[in-house]
């Protein structure tokens, strides 16, 4: 099974929604609009197109995830950081790794554009696998009331979140 990855293009928009749609309309913890966050995400500031990505499997598209900016704030520093969310991968393809080699080619995507964090809302059971450690022990908070073991961090550089510290701003999207 070769997955192709590669940025997502104009022509992939109609295709993504479809898939992410998909991937989450049996998802417990979902609102099932994801689908709608990820086209307001692409016309916003926080949108980086390289951080939008696809899967392919034999010409198929059977995967997606997004990267968008953000910031942790405290009273004297703003520190720049992304937001995973989300990842998406068509049910019939999921557990057969898609969502790991995005996870992974898009950390690798984000450290060549000089990002040195990564934040987001996941399962607890999943995302520590890739390195993500939960906010709580950077002193990160999420602006929502949410179970701390849900949000997790990243250093996508070392020692990268020495120092960092703050409450998380998404971009007004999110909440949109």
């Amino acid at each position: 099974m070769e997955i192709k990855l590669r940025q997502e293009n104009i022509n992939d928009f109609e295709s993504v929604f479809q898939l992410i749609e998909k991937a989450f309309e049996k998802e417990e913890y979902s609102d099932h609009k994801e689908q709608f966050l990820v086209e307001r995400l692409r016309e916003s500031d926080a949108f980086i197109p390289e951080l939008s990505i696809v899967a392919e499997l034999e010409g198929k598209m059977v995967g997606h995830i997004l990267f968008t900016k953000l910031k942790i704030v405290n009273d004297s520093h703003a520190f720049e950081s992304l937001a995973l969310a989300p990842v998406s991968v068509l049910p019939e393809f999921q557990g057969k790794g898609i969502g790991s080699k995005l996870i992974l080619y898009g950390h690798e995507v984000a450290k060549s554009l000089d990002y040195k964090s990564i934040i987001l809302l996941g399962h607890k059971d999943y995302y520590p696998r890739f390195g993500y450690e939960p906010c709580e022990k950077y002193n990160i908070k999420m602006p929502f009331d949410v179970p701390a073991e849900n949000c997790m961090v990243i250093a996508l550089v070392e020692n990268s979140l020495e120092g960092v510290s703050g409450e998380v701003i998404y971009p007004k999207e999110f909440f949109e």
